[in-house]
């Protein structure tokens, strides 16, 4: 296998498509057509002791959670330990893969994991549904026609680049109806006279198109147009929304239990001794029984979905880390708040994403960082 290979097979589990657009996912370090000659190793954070591990076990690529590139670099020189990690990650051939936001977002991905770790649940969904964004249909052309020039202009718009659904090619919507206008002197009217109104048999005609295509779809539309002016809008069409895939999940227990509860499951679940938990006093207190029923959660940092898990009645948030204020703005509606820690949200994922690509290649020699940790000691 090479690496671009290994590449494609990542994007069957976690579809680079789904990460958020800030984020900077997929292949980031390497070449491509190199083939796999060692391990794969996995971690959260691509440290300088996890580049240490990975080159004292021959490794071919690291996949690495969060980007080992995040932010445009002008220049890649030992001048700092995180730097100096890139440049033998170089010398010794060793790529470099992110999913990031693409691995949290899909279903059975790290979110979902998270939620998991909360107790058992009757139904639960993305706090913000993903939306997919087919490139041959971004935007819509409408524009009305008299009915014996329809197929002419259809034509036309398909060989410009519109009406691609899929495989199909030459798709498009058209209705009857009647349309009206007065041409004024100087005008020359392609139906009808100039100086009274007109009423003109015409038909809706609707094509989807990519907006690379633009500029020549509505060249042709003016091209092959019976009128001087032909009235047309062009709609900026929204994704469609994916079922269990998004930002975030939210998820009604099975059966209410205490904060405390909460708790307890997540410190086993995640592996860790302590938890921060903020009780908003609504949600049975941490000694209180039967208070928590929704429970929102989001690996890593995970403020920015608070609102909406509060809006979709989350009883209670899970997260890694948040601001002081943020934490209080969620006690004042009514959220109790539970942070594990950045990474300590994300580590326990990467047994389960070893399982998912072995079951994808099982000849793969998948390992799981033993250098990778969370950076802060307790004392």
């Amino acid at each position: 296998m090479q690496i671009h290979a290994l590449a494609a097979l990542m994007d069957t589990i976690a579809p680079l498509r789904l990460a958020e657009d800030w984020d900077n996912v997929g292949l980031l370090l390497g070449d491509p057509a190199r083939n796999l000659a060692g391990p794969v190793l996995l971690t959260i954070d691509t440290t300088p002791a996890v580049v240490d591990e990975a080159i004292n076990m021959d490794a071919s690529v690291i996949i690495s959670y969060h980007p080992v590139l995040f932010t445009g670099i002008k220049r890649i020189v030992a001048s700092s330990p995180r730097e100096t990690a890139m440049v033998r990650l170089l010398e010794h051939k060793i790529a470099v893969y992110s999913p990031h936001t693409a691995l949290d977002v899909v279903e059975g991905g790290v979110a979902d994991w998270l939620l998991d770790g909360c107790g058992r649940f009757t139904e639960r969904g993305a706090i913000t549904t993903a939306v997919r964004t087919e490139p041959s249909r971004t935007h819509k052309l409408v524009t009305f026609v008299p009915a014996e020039h329809v197929d002419a202009v259809r034509a036309a718009l398909a060989q410009a680049g519109a009406g691609g659904i899929g495989t199909y090619d030459t798709c498009s919507f058209s209705a009857p109806g009647t349309g009206t206008f007065f041409a004024r002197k100087g005008s020359t009217p392609a139906v009808g006279e100039a100086g009274r109104l007109e009423r003109v048999d015409e038909v809706r005609l609707e094509m989807v198109f990519p907006g690379s295509k633009i500029g020549a779809v509505v060249g042709a539309l003016h091209a092959n147009h019976p009128y001087e002016i032909p009235a047309f809008d062009i709609f900026k069409l929204e994704g469609e929304p994916e079922a269990g895939v998004g930002a975030g999940r939210v998820g009604t227990l099975d059966v209410p239990c205490s904060l405390e509860d909460i708790a307890a499951r997540l410190k086993k679940h995640l592996g860790v001794q302590r938890l921060r938990v903020a009780d908003s006093g609504k949600s049975g207190g941490v000694e209180g029984v039967g208070g928590v029923g929704v429970v929102g959660g989001c690996p890593g940092a995970g403020v920015s979905l608070i609102d909406g898990a509060i809006g979709a009645g989350c009883d209670v948030f899970v997260t890694g880390e948040m601001r002081h204020h943020d934490v209080l703005s969620a006690l004042d509606k009514g959220c109790s708040v539970i942070l594990a820690g950045h990474t300590n949200t994300e580590r326990g994922y990467l047994p389960v994403l070893a399982e998912k690509i072995r079951a994808q290649d099982g000849a793969l020699d998948v390992r799981i960082s033993e250098a990778d940790r969370w950076p802060f000691d307790e004392i």
